[in-house]
């Protein structure tokens, strides 16, 4: 199973949500995306599901020289979160990557300001938070971004991507109430390989997908389609 590009993936992802939607318990629901790639993927689960989009801005610490391997990542103004198999098989420990945590709150912080625009962050206690990327490897990045949203006290926390390595999935349920992934290959390298089309997703993007009229804002207050009368 391959997907076209991100927005298909969202649409096959937002189908098998929705189908779940039917047993949420009336609680309110929003979309978050981890920016940029789960933007567009998110975008159509918010969209299918009739309810609010938001992003959460979460920064992967990569492996010095390998900055694409994530083993770390942050989330707010929390600590960070580590791979500890990776920092052990690395020889590394976690005072020697100061520096690079430095370099990517300042980008975090660069990012949420772009992105929201003068907006607060969207309120999550007691609604059904949604998380989506575009698929997870590691899941580093997401585990962050889950404690994170965990300290907010949402009512429920659901992880759902399009596609996710086997093991990432299975470690990261310690840190949400729902893992929802549609394709779990057993031979896993890259996200990008499971896309035909994998471009990058620009800030620009990102922006106007926020920007959208067509979706709805994140107060709360916002039940799944299938719960409206």
């Amino acid at each position: 199973m391959r997907f076209h590009d991100h927005r298909q993936a969202g649409e096959e992802l937002a189908r098998l949500l929705l189908d779940r939607a039917a047993d949420n318990d009336g609680t309110d629901v929003i979309v978050l995306a981890l920016p940029r790639g789960g933007v567009p993927v998110a975008a159509e689960v918010a969209r299918t599901l009739g309810v609010p989009l938001d992003v959460l801005v979460a920064r992967k610490i990569g492996a010095p020289r390998h900055p694409e391997f994530g083993i770390g990542a942050i989330a707010g103004e929390d600590p960070p979160v580590y791979d500890r198999r990776a920092l052990q098989m690395l020889g590394l420990a976690e005072d020697e990557l100061a520096s690079d945590v430095a370099r990517e709150r300042a980008e975090l912080h660069r990012r949420e300001a772009l992105y929201r625009e003068g907006r607060p962050p969207p309120a999550v206690e007691g609604r059904t938070v949604i998380l989506v990327d575009d698929g997870l490897a590691t899941g580093v990045t997401a585990r962050a971004a889950l404690r994170h949203l965990r300290s907010r006290r949402p009512a429920r926390l659901i992880l759902a991507v399009p596609v996710c390595a086997p093991d990432a999935a299975e470690t990261i349920r310690r840190d949400a109430d729902d893992v929802v992934c549609l394709f779990r290959p057993n031979s896993f390298r890259s996200v990008g390989e499971w896309y035909e089309e994998f471009a990058q997703v620009s800030d620009d993007e990102v922006i106007a997908t926020l920007r959208d009229p067509g979706f709805v804002r994140s107060g709360p207050g916002t039940r799944p389609a299938s719960h409206r009368r």
